[in-house]
């Protein structure tokens, strides 16, 4: 049987010997939240201790912030453990949440509910709206004057195991100059062994190294198929007469039918910016549904639109989300290293927010770590971090709002979002007992997927270019760039099935749930002979194709270090 690590071209043996290795402490893959908030406790723990750790971090974007799209609100409580005092250190989060709104909609009109009792937690008070994007390069400041090291352009393509135990000693990165047939350019270069005494994955959502690992070491044996989420978000610079610093706006409801699950927001933040998005649950079971047109069409409701008239956009991205929460969470931790941050899958779908459960996360592996490696037990499984979750507010958090997507899927959005609002009001005052108790998620979101003869094709209108748009100028803005000599980081298991198996039985959805126009179905001048082509240069890194293909035939990998999307104060 051909799995998924099939596509992936086999380590080279002539490549392998010809690798600088080079060591660290710990080596953390992914300057997000977490691994960033993981690097600086490190850090923090050896001075306090009077210890010195090294420590590494590679980020696959050309700098750091490049690939991280947020919406965001953040709540400052991860931060506030790493700098209590990080208002005085200037941290980039200076627009307090001063509204809440929250709207059902439908076609035309608006149905405001934020009058509704609510769970505290599910409130913005104390959150601040702003951009992860900077709030992540200003946390990589912070850690490179602690002394950590950190490589942006540096795409960790493979897991380097240590055979026969399959201890995770470090990852290969920084391969360069290979061209499209696999061949050596002029400038190839062969890549470095990173080896760390610990390694701890920080990739975000539905990691490549994070997939390998989770497969070598049976980490998500007992716990429920993660769940994903498309956001596709759009930063626009408004008039200053229109701007409202601090409103935070959340919906359901229309253009998404009540089947189909998901939501928007709309935030207004810093010098006059609006973060407009729209999520869409990718569980969906129409194959003609199409997220980012739904998001186009969703920006001219009265209730968005009057956000954005006058305005000028300013970038566009999108990124696979994780939803699963409590019951998805895989074991995190694995001979020589853990999972941080959204590659488990600490995100809150309710509140709509991750960051601050990353670098949570982030912090309590950096304990376990730095209690490891001082106390000479480097190498062993970080037990301690697996410990520290099990009894944490991320893991009561993410309990306390368990019911809310296995209800949306079952009920629907009208009646799902009743009865979960009621769970979540139980299960607060239960102190994380439900009379539910923990309900399923069931099947993956791609076998979700249902064949296209069941439902009816979608219609969309044509974008106007005033409020809504079309992808390939979408893409443009979004600063998404890749050599495009190097072999195509999109695989195909086996290339025969989008034409012979999805074209016929789902219409080739990968044209329509991808973002960023990648995927196409071409035909020849007599609309005969169909063929599939990706577009790979277009590929905005979201993971969506890896997570929804029906026949699970796509495998994202990365591609050389620095290309992808750079998004500017997303």
């Amino acid at each position: 049987m051909t799995t998924a690590e099939d596509a992936l071209p086999p380590p080279s043996e002539s490549s392998a010997s010809e690798r600088e290795v080079m060591e660290y402490d710990v080596v953390i893959i992914g300057a997000g939240p977490a691994g960033l908030a993981a690097a600086i406790r490190l850090k923090q723990d050896a001075a306090r201790d009077g210890g010195e750790v090294s420590v590494a971090v590679l980020e696959k974007g050309s700098e750091v912030g490049a690939h991280i799209l947020s919406g965001a609100v953040i709540d400052p409580v991860g931060l506030e453990a790493l700098f209590p005092d990080w208002r005085e250190r200037g941290a980039p989060l200076d627009t307090p949440v001063t509204k809440d709104r929250f709207l059902v909609l439908g076609p035309e009109g608006a149905l405001d509910i934020s009058w509704l009792p609510q769970p505290p937690y599910m409130k913005n008070h104390g959150c601040y709206a702003g951009s992860l994007a900077n709030l992540c390069r200003w946390l990589a400041e912070q850690a490179e004057a602690l002394g950590v090291e950190v490589y942006p352009g540096m795409a960790a393509s493979e897991v380097v195991f240590d055979e026969p135990s399959g201890r995770v000693k470090g990852v290969v990165a920084g391969v360069f100059g290979i061209g499209r047939s696999g061949e050596r350019k002029p400038d190839y270069q062969p890549g470095m062994e990173i080896h760390g005494k610990y390694v701890l994955i920080g990739e975000g959502v539905r990691g490549s190294l994070a997939k390998v690992i989770m497969a070598r070491h049976d980490l998500c044996a007992r716990s429920d198929p993660q769940k994903f989420g498309i956001g596709i978000k759009e930063l626009w610079q408004i008039p200053r007469d229109r701007h409202q610093p601090g409103l935070v706006q959340h919906t359901l409801g229309w253009p998404l039918d009540d089947k189909t699950g998901g939501g928007s927001w709309l935030y207004h933040f810093g010098d006059g910016y609006v973060s407009v998005g729209l999520v869409v649950h990718l569980n969906y079971r129409n194959p003609h549904l199409s997220p980012f047109d739904e998001f186009q069409r969703f920006k001219h409701h009265p209730a968005i639109s009057e956000h954005l008239e006058g305005g000028t956009r300013v970038s566009y991205g999108a990124r696979a989300i994780t939803e699963g929460g409590y019951q998805s969470v895989p074991k995190l931790t694995f001979p020589g290293g853990a999972l941080i941050g959204c590659s488990a899958g600490f995100v809150n779908v309710p509140r709509i927010k991750g960051s601050h459960n990353a670098m949570r996360t982030g912090i309590m592996a950096a304990d376990a770590a730095w209690e490891a490696i001082s106390a000479g037990r480097a190498g062993d499984e970080l037990s301690a971090y697996q410990e520290a979750y099990e009894t944490s507010d991320v893991r009561q958090e993410l309990k306390l709002v368990r019911n809310v997507k296995p209800l949306l899927s079952r009920l629907g959005t009208t009646l799902g979002t009743l009865v979960a609002g009621v769970d979540m009001q139980i299960t607060r005052l239960m102190h994380g007992w439900s009379p539910l108790g923990t309900l399923s998620h069931g099947k993956t979101d791609a076998a979700s997927t249902e064949q296209a003869d069941k439902h009816k094709p979608i219609a969309y209108p044509r974008p106007d270019g005033v409020l809504s748009f079309d992808k390939l100028s979408s893409v443009f803005i979004s600063n998404t760039n890749h050599e495009e000599d190097q072999p195509a980081h999109l695989k195909l298991i086996d290339p025969s099935v989008p034409i012979r198996v999805n074209l016929p039985l789902y219409g080739e959805p990968a044209r329509l749930y991808c973002p960023a126009g990648v995927y196409e179905v071409l035909y020849d001048e007599n609309g005969q002979n169909p063929r599939f082509q990706i577009n790979a240069q277009n590929c905005v890194h979201c993971k969506t194709c890896d997570i929804k293909d029906p026949s699970q035939n796509i495998v994202w990998t990365t591609p050389e270090g620095g290309g992808g999307p750079n998004y500017p104060n997303m």
